[in-house]
C-alpha cells in the first residue's frame, strides 16, 4: 500500500496534465502561432520589465517566508543571502517538478543541515512556510471575494452554479476572513497547540503571526502583477479581477499535482478571462511561465550543482585528511608573509 500511494498522486498529475491538455486543445484551436507571437511583441518594453520586477517582488517574499520560519525556531546565524538562495532555489524548483514528486523540503534539509539545524527543525520550518503561503491565499481570496463577489461568475463553466452565485460566494469569502481571524486571535492569546494525529500545531508568536499575513500576500500579488503587466493595457483589466482569477488558476494548478500546473493553469486563466482575447492571456501566460517558472528554473539547476560540489569538494578534503591521519596546515597569515 505504501509503494501505492507513492505513485498515485503523480498519477493523478499526469491524468491532470492530459485532461487539461485535451481541453485547452479544443480552447485554442483556432489560434495561429502568429496571433500569440503578434500578442507577445506588442508588449511594450517597459511592461516587461514591471514584470521582471514582480518577478523579484514575488521571490523576496519567498525568501521572507524562510526568514519568518527561522526566526520561529530563534534561527538567527544564518545570513539573509543564504537564506534567500535556498528559498529561491527550494521554489524554484517545486514550482516546475511539484511537491508529490520532488519536494522543497529535500533542497533545504541539504542546505539547512549545513548552517547546523536538525531535523525537526527544518520540519517545522517547511510546514510553517507552507501555512504562510496558505494563509495568504486564504486572506486575499477572502477579501477579493468579499470586495467583489461577482467574480466567480468567471467560473461558472468549471464550477457549480450554486458556488458561482454572489451571496454565496460572499459568504464563501466571509469564512475565509474568518479563519484568518480565528487564527490572529489564536495567536494573540496564546491559545494551546492544535493536535492532528501525531502533529502538534502551535501558534506562532504575535510579531511571526504579523509578518506571515504582510509577506504571504506580497508574494501573491508580486506573481499576479507579472500576468497583469502584460496583457494588453488598452483593455484595461482590473487588478483584482487578475488577481482573483490567478488566485483560482494557482490554486487549482497545486491540487492538481500537475508538475507545474501545466495545462490546469491555463485553462483555468484562460475559461475565466473571456473578456480579453484568448492569444493575449495566452501570451501573458507564457511570459509568465518564462519570468516565474523557466528562468528561475535555469538558475536554481546552476545553484543546486554548485552547491553539490562544494559539498562533495568538502567531503573530499575531510576524507584525505582521515585517510593521512594528519590534518593539513593553515594558509599563511598576512603577519607570516
Amino acid at each position: 500500500m505504501k509503494n501505492v500511494r507513492e505513485f498515485i498522486w503523480p498519477a493523478i498529475g499526469l491524468l491532470a496534465v492530459v485532461v487539461s491538455g485535451w481541453l485547452l486543445y479544443r480552447e485554442l484551436r483556432g489560434m495561429s502561432l502568429d496571433d500569440v507571437w503578434d500578442s507577445l511583441t506588442a508588449v511594450p518594453p517597459h511592461r516587461y520589465a514591471l514584470a521582471g520586477f514582480s518577478t523579484l517582488f514575488a521571490y523576496a517574499a519567498l525568501a521572507w517566508y524562510d526568514r519568518i520560519a527561522l526566526l520561529h525556531l530563534g534561527v538567527r546565524h544564518i545570513s539573509w543571502l543564504f537564506v534567500s538562495v535556498t528559498s529561491f532555489t527550494t521554489y524554484a524548483l517545486s514550482h516546475n517538478i511539484g511537491a508529490s514528486v520532488f519536494s522543497g523540503a529535500v533542497v533545504r534539509y541539504r542546505a539547512y543541515t549545513s548552517k547546523g539545524l536538525s531535523a525537526p527543525q527544518i520540519a517545522v520550518l517547511v510546514a510553517l512556510c507552507s501555512f504562510t503561503f496558505g494563509l495568504g491565499t486564504i486572506l486575499l481570496g477572502g477579501v477579493v471575494l468579499v470586495a467583489d463577489p461577482t467574480l466567480l461568475h468567471r467560473l461558472e463553466e468549471l464550477l457549480p452554479s450554486m458556488l458561482t452565485n454572489p451571496a454565496t460566494a460572499r459568504v464563501v469569502g466571509l469564512l475565509l476572513l474568518g479563519f484568518v481571524a480565528l487564527y490572529v486571535v489564536g495567536s494573540i492569546l496564546h491559545l494551546p497547540p492544535l493536535v492532528i494525529r501525531k502533529a502538534k500545531l502551535e501558534y506562532p508568536r504575535p510579531a511571526i503571526m504579523v509578518r506571515q499575513l504582510i509577506a504571504a500576500p506580497l508574494e501573491l500579488l508580486g506573481a499576479a502583477g507579472i500576468i497583469y503587466f502584460v496583457l494588453p493595457a488598452h483593455l484595461e483589466p482590473s487588478f483584482i479581477v487578475v488577481l482573483a482569477v490567478f488566485l483560482a488558476s494557482f490554486s487549482a494548478a497545486l491540487v492538481s499535482h500537475a508538475p507545474g500546473g501545466l495545462g490546469v493553469f491555463e485553462l483555468v486563466f484562460l475559461t475565466a478571462m473571456p473578456d480579453i482575447p484568448k492569444a493575449d492571456v495566452l501570451a501573458a501566460l507564457i511570459i509568465f511561465r518564462l519570468f516565474y517558472l523557466l528562468i528561475p528554473f535555469g538558475l536554481s539547476l546552476i545553484v543546486v550543482l554548485l552547491f553539490e560540489r562544494a559539498r562533495l569538494a568538502q567531503a573530499w578534503r575531510g576524507r584525505m585528511v582521515t585517510a593521512d591521519g594528519s590534518v593539513p596546515p593553515p594558509p599563511l597569515s598576512s603577519s607570516d608573509k
